[in-house]
């Protein structure tokens, strides 16, 4: 398995290279570590005429919750990294202290990689699900505890297995159905791909029709597709924005979005490569010949269902990343994102935790992805938070 901590040379090289590397990285480039003066943006704004951030009004909608009791499944069954990054610390106290130093009122948290695909048993992972759901509710976003209160939103994790079947499934149908009814979880989350079954085969149908008819947010995160090239570097760093991709895709020409529209989609780590390459892939929706019946030659033949999509910030906040997802959607389909705690060695330095952002949207339109378009997504938290909606 791909997120096993099995000491093979494949696994040994990626460890190694990842431990020399982090620390580097997060040295130089890291996401908290760039002074808010570095640069003027490509909006028009200075650096000094970026707002003025009072208190925590951030919504981080990419993040990850690591509960004692999972940690201790996955350590025994071999599981120590994910993407190639090694489990990192996380508890309701260490997601505050991170909150509080940039800025971030509400974590709406999920499940990373392996989810609990590891499991042997069908059984096993609908218990496991359901303890991970169940802890979420009560213990993060329905919480009693004053410290812990309108901290966290949750996205639920749902019982699939490596290798999908319908009784998996049917088990995904009931727990999504719990999670958003009765435990009033503000979404679903959902991989790319299980055992290289992609988003898209009919198989999830059953599981996309009961998403439809929730009307429901679902949260598409990567996961380390099969027999992926060894580069001998951690398969987070490129094989999770290509998974992604070939999941928007292939549920694009399966017909997914047009099948099922109450469903809102919200694509890790800026959607991977899918704004950069939106046109080309979407080449077969319109033929030439359909483009000159419908007087579209010459125009942007990107899918609008690719428009439609909401896209965060996680691990991509660079003009790069930003300026192609907002060409594509808008800036109100973006939705800011840290992926913490995988990405603790990014954060060295309290403040602005994307400054980058700075160089592809006004200090107005920071603010909207920041905080209002999420809250715009997410009626429920908004309303436990006290929030007006945008």
């Amino acid at each position: 398995m791909a997120a096993s901590g099995q000491a093979d040379s494949r696994g040994m090289r990626r460890r190694g290279l990842l431990k020399a590397a982090l620390p580097l990285g997060a040295t130089a480039t890291a996401l908290g570590a760039w002074p808010a003066t570095a640069t003027a943006t490509a909006t028009g704004n200075s650096p000094s005429a970026a707002p003025v951030r009072r208190g925590r009004d951030r919504i981080d909608v990419h993040c990850h919750l690591i509960p004692d009791f999972y940690r201790r499944s996955l350590s025994a069954h071999g599981i120590t990294e994910i993407g190639g990054v090694p489990v990192p610390a996380w508890s309701p106290a260490l997601a505050v202290g991170f909150m509080n130093r940039y800025g971030i009122q509400t974590q709406v948290v999920s499940v990373s990689e392996p989810g609990v695909t590891y499991l042997p048993s069908a059984k096993d992972r609908v218990a496991m699900a359901q303890r991970l759901n169940t802890y979420t509710s009560q213990d993060l976003v329905h919480t009693t505890s004053a410290h812990l209160r309108g901290r966290f939103g949750g996205f639920a994790v749902l019982p699939l297995g490596e290798t999908v079947d319908e009784q998996d499934v049917s088990h995904a149908v009931t727990e999504a159905r719990r999670a958003v009814r009765d435990l009033k979880l503000d979404g679903v989350g959902i991989f790319s791909s299980y055992g290289g079954t992609y988003l898209g085969d009919p198989v999830f149908a059953p599981l996309m029709k009961a998403l439809d008819d929730l009307g429901a947010m679902v949260f598409i995160h990567p996961s380390t597709p099969q027999g992926y090239p060894d580069l001998g570097l951690p398969p987070f760093l490129y094989e999770f924005t290509f998974d992604t991709t070939r999941a928007l895709v292939n549920m694009l020409y399966k017909g997914v979005y047009r099948r099922y529209p109450r469903i809102r989609w919200l694509a890790a780590h800026a959607g991977g490569t899918l704004p950069y390459i939106s046109y080309r892939t979407s080449l077969l929706t319109l033929t030439p010949a359909i483009a000159q019946q419908v007087g579209a030659a010459g125009l942007d033949d990107s899918s609008p269902s690719f428009r439609g999509l909401f896209y965060d910030t996680a691990l991509s906040p660079a003009p790069q990343a930003m300026k192609s997802v907002r060409e594509l959607a808008g800036t109100e389909h973006v939705l800011f994102a840290t992926d913490w705690p995988f990405t603790s060695a990014l954060f060295l330095t309290a403040g602005d935790p994307a400054p980058q952002l700075d160089e592809t949207f006004s200090p107005a339109e920071r603010l909207a992805v920041e905080r209002s378009n999420a809250l715009a997504q997410f009626p429920a938290l908004a309303a436990r938070i006290g929030a007006e909606r945008a």
